[in-house]
């Protein structure tokens, strides 16, 4: 449970207990996903899990698509093809991306991927960097160095569902750590994308756009 916020709360604090749950349907295979409104946003409470080309799963299982959703090199995330939208069509790897925000992506409709900017309001409104890790991480499924787990005050309940990277293939840290996409570029070659860990806070970094997040 979590106590309103005081006096001393960031600016931008939402308190929890207004947090909205609810769900959707992607209409493309009919899986039905949670979601979460947290002050001014709404966001997905479950990974994606639609099959589409070029998307993985963990260790090349079902079962942990299941668990985790897909797995999505970048070019994929943003719909560099333009399947469902033209505001993803041409990024990927080695080019520098004309997208116009917000990009659909491989979304369902009415759904994009986020920006940094829309990571940097999610942080302000769970009380900051510094804590949005441990507040957005699920309350279990973690494990590796020193006390992994969350305390999902918001319902956000990000899961440890790893990574793909040519070097690591796809073996890379699921139940340790969560990166999660963005739609912006850093440059012609990677991307910016959040990194949760054992740590309390939440962070930006950057990744070769071929890796699958």
């Amino acid at each position: 449970s979590s106590a309103a916020p005081s006096s001393s709360a960031p600016e931008g604090y939402v308190d929890p207990s207004t947090v909205v749950k609810g769900t959707m349907t992607d209409e493309r295979d009919g899986q039905t996903y949670k979601t979460v409104t947290i002050g001014t946003q709404t966001w997905m409470a479950e990974n994606l899990n639609f099959e589409t080309k070029g998307s993985l799963c963990y260790h090349d299982s079902a079962e942990y698509c299941a668990k985790y959703g897909r797995l999505y090199p970048w070019s994929v995330a943003m719909d560099s093809m333009g399947i469902w939208g033209a505001n993803g069509k041409g990024c990927g790897f080695g080019s520098t991306c004309p997208s116009k925000y917000p990009v659909r992506g491989v979304c369902p409709s009415g759904w994009h991927v986020p920006t940094q900017m829309d990571w940097t309001v999610l942080f302000e409104e769970v009380g900051g960097s510094s804590i949005a890790g441990k507040v957005l991480k699920s309350i279990s499924g973690w494990s590796g160095r020193g006390d992994n787990t969350g305390t999902d005050d918001f319902g956000f309940s990000a899961l440890p569902a790893g990574h793909y990277t040519s070097v690591e293939g796809l073996d890379g840290k699921a139940g340790t750590v969560a990166f999660f996409a963005s739609s912006t570029e850093r440059d012609k070659n990677s991307s910016y994308y959040v990194y949760l860990d054992y740590k309390d806070e939440a962070r930006f970094s950057n990744c070769d756009e071929t890796a699958g997040l």
